[in-house]
């Protein structure tokens, strides 16, 4: 447990220093949509980080760091041309009106993203210290669960900024390809790409550990920062249309939708 103890930590203060600073370009730009930026490209450094230290043979090693960082990287770049190119978030923006802007709250709220980033990256330490240095059918299989993942959160990532950029879509509801089949199928493979880490840390010492990372992102997307608080932003900004897609779109695994 030692061997993880230290690389975790370094990953946490490098995160809560790195965070402070994307809360001082919040408070100069009053977008706090950059803290999402900011945990998605902190954990793929994390993961280069663990590449580099953990104490597993090169191969899950390398692994590691090349899915998790290439995860990470992907993300942070879809987040930032969304953050660069629109207001504010519906969801930071009414955080800012309930706390009336009081910036005290907004640094704890962005210290807490730089804990997560710490909880959410052991997942991908746990991984690189696998010690088996040959491919096994765990480790083929974790990269089918990550290509899969990553594929159909792009896909639905484009569907979704697709049908944004249209402005005949305005204060309508998405229900564009995978969106069809869920009200939120971006976060169902950002879920699932969580079990890839799962299946490459069969071997490694303390392996279970690494279920923390499907069940920390399941839990956070459904009663947290995840689900809750993009459905009633949306409730907000489209009502009744929204409503009818609620009522007739599975929420999470994709499904057929219900008649209208």
């Amino acid at each position: 447990m030692s061997a993880l103890l230290w690389p975790l930590l370094s990953v946490w203060l490098v995160s809560a220093l790195a965070m402070s600073v994307v809360w001082w370009i919040q408070r100069r730009t009053g977008n706090a949509g950059y803290v999402d930026v900011a945990w998605s490209a902190l954990l793929g450094f994390a993961a280069l980080w663990y590449g580099l230290v953990a104490e597993g043979a090169w191969l899950p090693r390398v692994l590691v760091a090349v899915l998790a960082a290439t995860w990470g990287f992907r993300l942070a770049l879809h987040l930032l041309h969304r953050v660069v190119s629109e207001p504010e978030d519906g969801r930071y923006a009414h955080l800012r009106a309930h706390w009336q802007g009081h910036q005290g709250k907004f640094f704890a709220f962005f210290q807490a993203q730089a804990l997560a980033v710490a909880l959410f990256s052991l997942p991908f330490l746990v991984a690189a210290g696998n010690p088996v240095p040959t491919p096994t059918p765990w480790l083929v299989a974790g990269v089918l669960v990550w290509l899969i993942s990553l594929a159909g959160e792009s896909l639905a990532d484009w569907q979704l900024a697709r049908f944004r950029a249209d402005p005949r879509n305005r204060g309508k509801t998405c229900r564009a390809g995978l969106w069809n089949y869920s009200r939120h199928p971006n976060y169902f493979f950002e879920w699932t790409h969580w079990f890839a880490y799962v299946l490459l840390a069969i071997g490694a010492p303390h392996a279970w550990l690494a279920l923390i990372g499907p069940a920390l992102m399941l839990t956070t997307l459904l009663w947290v920062s995840g689900i809750p608080f993009v459905e009633a932003q949306s409730l907000r900004s489209r009502g009744d249309d929204y409503r009818e897609y609620q009522r007739t779109t599975s929420m999470l695994v994709p499904w057929f939708p219900k008649s209208p």
